[in-house]
This record gives structure tokens, C-alpha cells and sequence, in this order.
């Protein structure tokens, strides 16, 4: 196929280097603004592209999917997490799904301990206060948080994330604990002096801080429910980087509220844009617009990757970072 033939049409404004990149590359058509597209433009696009380029905002149903072109034959994914593409759907209408995997794992264990030090040490309460104007100078009671150092932190997902997240979570001299669904190697576990629980309920009463970082599934979906939540001790703090759906966020307030947990550090919600209002009054919740891996190298190597993945399809090759679906 020619260079002029071979359209690659990307959903959103990606980081300057990566859209310069790209057109060097490839045929490439970019969005005109930087708000994701609509049901009918998303139909557009895959009507048109050999390869598109999505982001999590575009939401790639079967129904989506039954009307893209013949010639769409590959989802070249911007971003990690493919739970909003039916993987399923695209590779039985022979069209194949790509990643971005995890290439900001220390970015987004970075803000999980950032979360895991606001929330803990209450600066949101604090900055408030200096903000409003209020703060009438220190006081031997004012602002007493939660020490770091000796809690235990239950990591929710080993995989690269979880791993870097571990690292940092010992360095601080935190307990390391954690489920998967396996154990991972045992010179990791030994080097993290990590422990493995099989079963998540197991773990959940032993730990200060639970921190998820494992993808969003049909099992993963509210695996942190009202029953798993109460397991956790009054003085335990959540802490979600991943995806905003892991937690029920109904059975999330209602604990805050009733005093069954003790903070929250939220940088991802169920509710997409549409923020829940009582966890943005509740001072013990520090909540973030999906930081995790925005940083400038991060969202540079996502993009990267992404151009890796179309160059190897349109090689002739199998894209290196490719979601196997689970039929």
C-alpha cells in the first residue's frame, strides 16, 4: 500500500513531539480540537482509517465496531487500559487492538505516594486554611495527620505499577502486602519483603493504606464493594490511580461518612467528568483530574509506543504491545 493510502486518524491532540512524529510517519489526520469526539465522528473516523488512534475517552463498542470500514484493521490504543474498546468485538471483525502499556508505571507509583502522603498528613485541610485565609499561625494540635513510616500498605495488582509502587512504599518504610493473581517472583518478594494473600478479603483487615493498581475487568469491577470495604480498619486510607470503576464509589461515600474508613486519595472517579459532589466537600478526600501519568516524558514514550504499534502493522508484523482478547 502506498504512503498516501495508509490513513491513520487520532481521536485527540497528543503532546507536540508525538503529533510531529507521527506526520513524518504516516498519512495522519488530527483532531481539530482537543474534546473527545462524538458517537457519529468516532463512526466517521473508522469509516475512513486504516489505523485509528483512541484514547480512554472514546468509548469502542461492538455496535461501534459493526460499522467501521473494511479497510479499519487496526485500534492503536493511547494509553494503557483498554477497558473502554470491546476487544472481543474488534478481533472478530478481524481488526486488532494495541497498547500502550504501562510505560509510566514510576510516574503514576509517584502520585499514588503523593496521594498516600496528602491524605495521610491532611494537606489538603492545610492548604485550604492558608488559601481562605483563615490560618491564625501554628498550634501543637493543629493539622495532626497520620505517621507513614511502619504502616502496612496493601497493593491491589503486582504488575509493573504495583512493583514500582512497592519499591517507593519500602523506601518510605512501609509493610509491603499484597494480591494478584499469582505471586510474582520470589527474588522480587524477597527484595520488597512483600506478603501474598491469596484472597484480597484476607488482606484488607491488615493494612493501614490500600492502594489499587490492577487493570478494570468484569471481575475487577467494584472489587472494592460495601462488604470488602468494611474489612478495613476505621483508620485505613484508600488510595485509586487506576480505574474509577475498581471502587463502588456509593459504598466508598457512605464509609467516609459513617466513619468506617479514614481518607481517601482519589485520581480517578466512576463518574468520569461528572464529579461526586460529597467527595469534593469531604476534607479527608483528595481528589485529582487522572494525573497518574502526566508527565511530559510519560505522555512523549505513551506516544511512542503507540507509533511502534501502527509501524509494525503497517510493516506486515503483529504490533509488539497487542491485546489478546479473551474468546
Amino acid at each position: 500500500m502506498a504512503y498516501s493510502d495508509f490513513k491513520v486518524i487520532v481521536t485527540r491532540k497528543l503532546p507536540d513531539t508525538v503529533q510531529v512524529r507521527l506526520s513524518e510517519l504516516f498519512n495522519v489526520e488530527f483532531s481539530h480540537n482537543d474534546i473527545p469526539m462524538t458517537r457519529a465522528e468516532l463512526i466517521s473516523a473508522m469509516q475512513r482509517a486504516h489505523v485509528l488512534v483512541p484514547t480512554l475517552n472514546d468509548h469502542i463498542d461492538a455496535e461501534l465496531i459493526t460499522q467501521a470500514g473494511s479497510q479499519l484493521k487496526l485500534l492503536a490504543n493511547y494509553g494503557s487500559g483498554v477497558d473502554h474498546i470491546d476487544v472481543d468485538a474488534a478481533h472478530k471483525h478481524g481488526i486488532l487492538v494495541s497498547n500502550s502499556p504501562t510505560i509510566s508505571s514510576s510516574d503514576t507509583a509517584d502520585m499514588t505516594i503523593a496521594l498516600v502522603l496528602a491524605v495521610m498528613r491532611r494537606f489538603k485541610e492545610g492548604s485550604n486554611v492558608m488559601e481562605s485565609g483563615a490560618w491564625q499561625g501554628w498550634a501543637p494540635s493543629a493539622f495532626l495527620g497520620t505517621r507513614v513510616t511502619g504502616k502496612s500498605i496493601g497493593i491491589l495488582g503486582m504488575g509493573r505499577i504495583g512493583t514500582a509502587l512497592a519499591e517507593r512504599a519500602k523506601a518510605f518504610g512501609l509493610n509491603v502486602h499484597y494480591h494478584n493473581r499469582k505471586k510474582v517472583h520470589p527474588d522480587t518478594e524477597t527484595r520488597l519483603n512483600a506478603k501474598y494473600y491469596n484472597k484480597l478479603h484476607d488482606m484488607l483487615p491488615h493494612v493501614d493504606i490500600l492502594a489499587t493498581c490492577c487493570p478494570l475487568s468484569d471481575e475487577t469491577h467494584h472489587i472494592l464493594n460495601a462488604e470488602a470495604l468494611a474489612l478495613m480498619k476505621p483508620s485505613a486510607v484508600v488510595v485509586n490511580t487506576a480505574r474509577g470503576a475498581l471502587i463502588d464509589e456509593a459504598a466508598l461515600e457512605a464509609s467516609l461518612l459513617n466513619g468506617q474508613l479514614a481518607a481517601a486519595g482519589l485520581d480517578v472517579l466512576a463518574t468520569g467528568t461528572h464529579v461526586n459532589k460529597t467527595l469534593c466537600e469531604l476534607p479527608n478526600v483528595m481528589l485529582l483530574p487522572h494525573m497518574g501519568s502526566a508527565t511530559q516524558e510519560a505522555r512523549h514514550e505513551m506516544g511512542e509506543t503507540v507509533i511502534l504499534n501502527i509501524k509494525m502493522h503497517q510493516d506486515g508484523h503483529r504490533p509488539p504491545n497487542m491485546c489478546i482478547p479473551k474468546l
